[in-house]
């Protein structure tokens, strides 16, 4: 299957480029970085580190990041894209995991760093006992049981975003809520979903391992679930 790895990025200059140079040491994809209106030098880095690359003008979120990529890559016809961050969080060694379940028949592979134990470094304990929640909520929300709903090192077949049923280009998408949105879309369309077990390094100092604004995105991951199940959205 033809799969692009698409890198949403924000500001990872000294970052972005060793992702890419990562997952070109261990897999053959094309990969795509969006730079999503970085004041730094991310898009240079990544594109001298062997990526293609399409930059935003401003600052929108990583859902409008993400489908810009989206779009590019059904244009382009790759049949699965792989989606992991451009912080070094992700292990490129671990897409295999991802991309496996989808030659199996899979359509939605939501990496986990819980499944079969916890795979995680250096995880803040705050970090530990919020995404357990999440992933309790989206159970309990969906009927679909999930170890770890809020990583973003994922894989999914192009056809997934083909459905006109899911609508991404609605504007209440453009940060954090794309994500869930699409996920959740996905499960209830029938679209078969599982979870491969991946790693994820949490880095420490003044880099720090999100940026994540307390509250405001807390909602943003949230809200899709809740707008969803209550008929609010569509």
């Amino acid at each position: 299957m033809s799969t692009l790895v698409l890198v949403p990025a924000f500001n990872e200059e000294g970052k972005v480029g060793r992702v890419i140079r990562d997952v070109k040491e261990h897999t053959s994809h094309d990969i795509l970085v969006v730079d999503d209106g970085s004041s730094d030098r991310t898009a240079q880095e990544a594109e001298s580190a062997g990526a293609h690359v399409l930059r935003h003008g401003d600052n929108r979120g990583v859902g409008a990041a993400l489908r810009t990529g989206f779009d590019h890559a059904l244009r382009d016809g790759y049949e699965t894209i792989v989606i992991m961050g451009a912080d070094c969080q992700d292990r490129a060694e671990e897409i295999g995991e991802l991309l496996r379940p989808l030659q199996d028949g899979y359509d939605f592979v939501q990496g986990s760093r819980r499944l079969g134990g916890l795979r995680a470094v250096n995880m803040p304990m705050f970090r530990r006992v919020t995404t357990r929640v999440y992933s309790i909520l989206f159970t309990l929300i969906t009927g679909k049981r999930l170890t770890d709903g809020t990583n973003g090192f994922r894989a999914l077949r192009s056809r997934v975003l083909r459905d006109e049923r899911i609508l991404l280009a609605q504007p209440w998408l453009d940060r954090y809520e794309l994500e869930p949105y699409l996920m959740y879309k996905a499960l209830k369309l029938g679209y078969r979903l599982t979870e491969a077990p991946v790693t994820k390094i949490y880095h420490t100092g003044k880099t720090g391992y999100t940026k994540m604004i307390p509250i405001r995105d807390w909602w943003s991951i949230l809200r899709p679930l809740i707008f969803l199940r209550l008929g609010l959205r569509r």
